[in-house]
């Protein structure tokens, strides 16, 4: 299969002095990126358990990535697929898919409670209900979609051994959870950072327009391991677009909104780390997707992504819901927003519960 075993690399510039870097997974080396494990785990298991029949439909919601898996799932397994997805897709994105067998179906208008994201799933809901034998994988909160990132943790430990600090982004919970839980095993003292947009509210912000995609949520996914995290940095647009920018130019090592923002929190852990912290960030895909936003010059000036660098260091929350942010921010109180809405300060901004 040619999944799995991809590469590291080490990175420094453009985010620190050569010596003071990270190690970056390079999971863009594989046909569809990242979410080539889940979609394959997911399905292979859900066919050992009879759950999905021979020639059944699979119907999944997806902004990109996860399609590209599921695409490779169906074609691996035969199976057809139907991708669900909004007007935010790339347009290079929904060419793919199409060119990949699958059946991409496009939701109009979001929902006022849990946005594109919510409205994706009403959609996949009512195909489900009109055809009793297909399959949702439903990747926010399928415990199978955290199982699959077991041989990703493995491959790390082969590759790098010792590792101190984590940095993931977040948006199913599926790969954060994964990876960290098999490492730990290994590494007990392991740091895991978590890395998410502004606009989302996995970790206790109000839900906003995103602009980013494949990291971030308007729902609560049940596969985010809250109590795993020692740390939470929320990234705007604006400044994944610089890091994806100048690591293309520094390194050639680049990717999308997640790998930018990633790649920004994992470059200021190693510069502000002590000594000989050893640090691995995992880069869920890479740059040829993107060449219609993150790498466009008109697309990005339209929506004011593009100017000076990121400040050096992030702003600081005691609490993740004491204000909005919407530049790149930290938190080091992680709390699961459905389960801690009562320790809220007086007068923050509380989370809005979506139907997930």
């Amino acid at each position: 299969m040619v999944v799995g075993g991809t590469p590291v690399v080490w990175i420094d510039r453009p985010f620190t002095d050569e010596g003071r870097g990270f190690w970056a997974k390079l999971e863009g080396c594989n046909p569809g990126g990242i979410k080539d494990r889940p979609a394959l785990h997911m399905i292979r298991r859900a066919r050992e358990r009879g759950e999905l029949a021979d020639g059944a439909r699979i119907v999944e919601s997806t902004s990109g990535t996860l399609g590209l898996g599921l695409a490779l799932a169906g074609i691996a397994y035969g199976h057809p697929v139907t991708l669900v997805s909004d007007p935010g897709m790339e347009p290079l994105m929904h060419r793919l898919l199409q060119a990949y067998g699958t059946r991409v179906q496009t939701v109009e208008h979001p929902c006022a409670d849990g946005g594109w994201q919510e409205a994706r799933r009403r959609m996949v809901r009512s195909i489900l209900a009109a055809d009793p034998a297909a399959y949702c994988p439903d990747q926010y909160h399928n415990p199978d979609n955290v199982a699959a990132y077991a041989p990703l943790a493995h491959e790390l430990l082969e590759q790098l051994g010792e590792i101190d600090v984590l940095v993931c982004s977040v948006g199913t919970g599926g790969h954060s959870a994964g990876i960290s839980a098999v490492l730990r095993e290994h590494l007990p003292g392991l740091r895991l950072i978590g890395v998410d947009t502004v606009g989302s509210t996995i970790f206790g912000q109000r839900v906003a327009p995103r602009l980013m995609r494949g990291l971030g949520s308007s729902i609560y996914p049940r596969n985010v391991d809250y109590g795993a995290f020692d740390e939470v940095h929320w990234v705007a647009p604006g400044e994944a677009v610089w890091a994806c920018r100048a690591m293309a130019a520094a390194t050639y090592a680049s990717g999308g909104w997640s790998v930018g923002a990633v790649g920004l929190v994992a470059g200021w852990v190693a510069r502000t780390a002590a000594a000989g912290t050893r640090v691995v960030a995992v880069f869920p895909d890479g740059p040829q997707r993107y060449f219609d936003t993150v790498y466009n010059d008109q697309f990005c000036s339209a929506n004011k992504l593009l100017g000076a660098a990121p400040a050096t260091e992030p702003d600081e929350l005691d609490h993740p819901a004491e204000r909005d942010v919407t530049r790149w921010t930290r938190c080091t109180t992680v709390l699961d927003p459905l389960r801690s809405a009562a320790l809220a300060p007086s007068g923050s901004a509380e989370p809005q519960a979506a139907d997930g």
